[in-house]
């Protein structure tokens, strides 16, 4: 930085100064050289790019704080509105107005100005400025015409339909999906244009949906040709050569414990119970580092995708199948290579010695979490037999498993109790069942144990004071905390203590106060949305949720790179014993960059997950439009009420089919009550519901109140009208440009209000964000929650 920057940058930070023009600053710097006036213009222009300074229409400068803007995150909604996120936390989104936005698109890092006269919890502003466009590739439907065609995105958020010129089109038809890359972006008289890169099928096609929301996301399904040649020249097996220097643990008794489709099986458990009461747990970990070095072709793949993504009817690997499935899954009965993690834990769940080692292991059986509950816990006869001699270390497991279960306990941690689904389909990728899934104690034995291996691990290094990648939960935000706390009190339940310091034991503490009760799966799911979402981080700062100061992930470098990291460190620091000043230099240095690459590669793998998941289950319920289901109100909006079904399906009770009565929405209890009936729905009611809509293509599912009279249908503009207008016969069309088409929320007004909310806007950056998005994100978060209870995604 020069010192002329410096100067400026001084200027601007002086708490008495005021927005300057140009003049100004040259004149309280004291410039008078024409050079100067030269490099004064190429360093204002450098801050502004920054988001350091801003420029109000007034041509004058100054820091965002005094221009009252702010750099953020652009969220678009499909009704035109949008919010912008800031970049720094702890601040509130501002509401931008469809007129506002500037020709700002969903994702896009923009420059917010705010309203002088916003007021209340909603601040208004305007953006004044796109500093990156958040994407340049698109998935939409071609829409034909005689010489071009339109592209209408999957995302409705996107803001706008993108214009494809002739010879642009790559020969789409009409009802292709099509991934678009832009050319032009919209201005006030134009859409955006694009050519069509790749025709991705008929939107009727099998495989079609699953495929566009890959796209969608930007994720790479295939692997470039020279990282599948270096996959294809790593051996089958292992060599004499790469047993050197390794432990050999090829006589332990050690086994895997996995779901029934697993392939990639990179974790293995032995535990045996020693003669003073102790137990000693040794996790062996598949060691992808041995075959994923340092900066080759493999790495640097496995970095850009950071994590497997997990798609209903496939998987998308982060590292190729051939190594996955092959060499680096711990398959039953053959010699692989491991990173271990060997714990003595004394009887109170404690570790009290470890020690962190390469080996060799040969696994005894590939066990699954059915046959090992059905041993465990139904004392399955035939089982037994088959695995005699492995159902003593089942029962010892069971036994370490409650210990370091009731440790975690007693210190707080808090184990939120959520139904999760399978959605089974059949060879053309339809759904044709909803299966919920429950953690039986084969899951929480491994769970458990994964749990154990990260802390012991992360405080290991952590107590070292090298550079490493952590596993981070940071405590709830005050404000949001406080909110749950104001809200819980319907229920007669307060908490003491200031909402900054608050322990994870008092959130235990009430839902224990409540388990079993009927109000419990309503504080549950208040109490998660306080939470923020779990991350990676190069500090240690510990892990709220599961109350441990030391928390990092070790046990799946097959699917996850952080995991990869943490070995490769590893090896680096305890095995080859290099913790020079170059080397710790380098790992501090790049940290940052893979935390905040690897958090973000994981949300979006979140959300693709989701997105899937809510379209096939709007699929599933397509032909049950008219059956009737129990479920649970499962939140309750200014818009309505979405009713969570006992098979984790969720769809919306729009507030304009409560037709008993006119509900006003009381955000502090979060009910929606009746002016006339003093009808109650709150989190939690159990009701009985009509499907009345599914919408495929937004994943949308619309519920009625069976004990409601059905409201009336719809009426649908298929196209435009033609009428005869009133002067000399012109004729008018509906639908066409002008006033008669302007856009208005959908759905009719209901004593003056309108379903203008009732498509959320996004939530994904972080979970204190309402209302919940359809498709429930914060369902998402809770199952990146359960990974990190140890939970395995196979």
């Amino acid at each position: 930085m020069s010192n002329l920057e410096q100067r400026t940058l001084a200027l601007f930070t002086q708490e008495d100064i005021k927005p300057l023009t140009v003049a100004e600053i040259e004149e309280q710097l004291g410039l008078t050289e024409a050079e100067d006036f030269k490099e004064l213009v190429k360093i204002l222009v450098n801050l502004e790019e920054k988001g350091s300074i801003v420029r109000g229409s007034n041509d004058k400068y100054g820091t965002p704080e005094r221009m009252n803007t702010f750099q953020g995150r652009f969220i678009g909604h499909a009704k035109g509105f949008g919010f912008v996120a800031p970049e720094e936390e702890g601040m509130d989104d501002v509401f931008i107005p469809p007129t506002m936005k500037a020709g700002a698109l969903n994702g896009d890092t923009v420059i917010v100005k705010v309203s002088a006269d916003s007021t209340g919890e909603r601040r208004e502003g305007q953006i004044v400025e796109i500093v990156e466009r958040g994407t340049t590739r698109v998935v939409g439907e071609f829409q034909a015409n005689k010489n071009f065609g339109f592209v209408v995105p999957d995302d409705k958020r996107f803001g706008t339909d993108i214009f494809i010129g002739r010879g642009h089109t790559l020969g789409a038809m009409d009802g292709h999906k099509v991934v678009v890359e832009i050319t032009k972006w919209p201005d006030e008289k134009h859409s955006a244009s694009g050519m069509v890169t790749q025709i991705l099928g008929h939107k009727n096609d099998p495989g079609v949906d699953i495929l566009s929301i890959i796209h969608k996301h930007n994720i790479d399904v295939d692997f470039p040709e020279e990282v599948m040649e270096a996959a294809a020249a790593v051996p089958e097996e292992i060599s004499d050569e790469d047993r050197v220097g390794r432990r050999d643990c090829r006589e332990d008794m050690i086994v895997t414990i996995d779901g029934e489709s697993a392939k990639d099986l990179d974790d293995a458990v032995g535990v045996v119970k020693l003669d003073n009461g102790n137990y000693k747990l040794t996790v062996h970990i598949a060691d992808v580092s041995y075959y994923v070095t340092k900066d080759s072709v493999l790495d640097k793949e496995a970095f850009e995708r950071a994590t497997s993504v997990y798609l209903t009817d496939r998987v998308i690997p982060m590292i190729p199948h051939r190594l996955s499935n092959g060499i680096c899954s711990l398959n039953p009965q053959v010699d692989r290579l491991v990173l271990s993690c060997e714990m003595i834990i004394d009887p109170t769940g404690k570790v009290v010695e470890h020690d962190i080692f390469q080996s060799v292991i040969r696994t005894n059986e590939r066990m699954t979490y059915s046959d090992v509950y059905k041993i465990v816990e139904h004392k399955d006869a035939e089982l037994i037999e088959r695995y005699k001699e492995l159902v003593p270390m089942f029962e010892t497991m069971k036994e370490l498993s409650d210990i370091l279960r009731s440790n975690r306990d007693r210190r707080g941690a808090v184990d939120f109790d959520l139904k999760e689904s399978v959605v089974v389909v059949d060879e053309k990728g339809w759904p044709v069942d909803i299966v919920v899934r429950e953690r039986t104690i084969a899951e929480k034995m491994i769970e458990d144990f994964m749990l154990a291996a990260n802390e012991t691990v992360a405080e290991h290094i952590c107590k070292m004071e090298l550079p490493f990648i952590y596993r981070i939960h940071e405590d709830p935000k005050p404000e949001r905390l406080q909110r749950f706390f104001e809200f819980i009190t319907n229920f007669g339940i307060t908490v003491k203590g200031a909402t900054d310091s608050i322990d994870p034991s008092a959130l235990q503490g009430i839902l224990k106060s409540v388990e079993g009760q009927p109000e419990y799966p309503v504080i549950s799911t208040m109490m998660l949305r306080s939470m923020q979402q779990a991350k990676y981080n190069p500090e240690c700062l510990g892990h709220f949720g599961l109350a441990a100061p030391f928390y990092t992930h070790f046990t799946s470098p097959i699917r996850r790179y952080p995991d990869l990291i943490v070995h490769r460190l590893l090896r680096t620091y305890l095995i080859e014993g290099d913790r020079s000043p170059k080397t710790t230099s380098y790992w501090g240095s790049v940290m940052d960059e893979i935390s905040v690459h690897t958090s973000s590669r994981e949300r979006r793998a979140i959300d693709a997950e989701r997105d899937t998941e809510a379209i096939k289950k709007a699929q599933y319920m397509l032909d049950k439009v008219g059956q009737e289901f129990e479920g649970i109100v499962g939140s309750v909006t200014n818009f309505g009420m979405f009713i969570e079904l006992d098979n984790t399906i969720e769809g919306l009770v729009h507030i304009s089919n409560l037709t008993d009565d006119y509900y006003n929405f009381d955000e502090r209890s979060m009910t929606m009550v009746g002016e006339r009936t003093a009808r109650q729905f709150r989190i939690g009611d159990r009701v009985t519901i009509k499907v009345f809509n599914v919408n495929v293509e937004e994943a949308a599912v619309d519920f009625i109140i069976t004990d409601m009279p059905e409201p009336q249908p719809k009426r649908r503009n298929n196209g435009p009208r033609v009428i005869k207008g009133k002067e000399k016969g012109k004729e008018f069309k509906r639908g066409g440009k002008g006033p008669s088409n302007k856009r208005t929320p959908s759905g009719p007004k209901v004593n003056g209000r309108t379903r203008k909310d009732e498509r959320k806007r996004n939530a994904d950056h972080d979970s204190n964000h309402k209302p919940k998005k359809r498709g429930s994100f914060y369902d998402a978060m809770a199952k990146a929650s359960q990974k990190d209870r140890g939970g395995k995604r196979k």
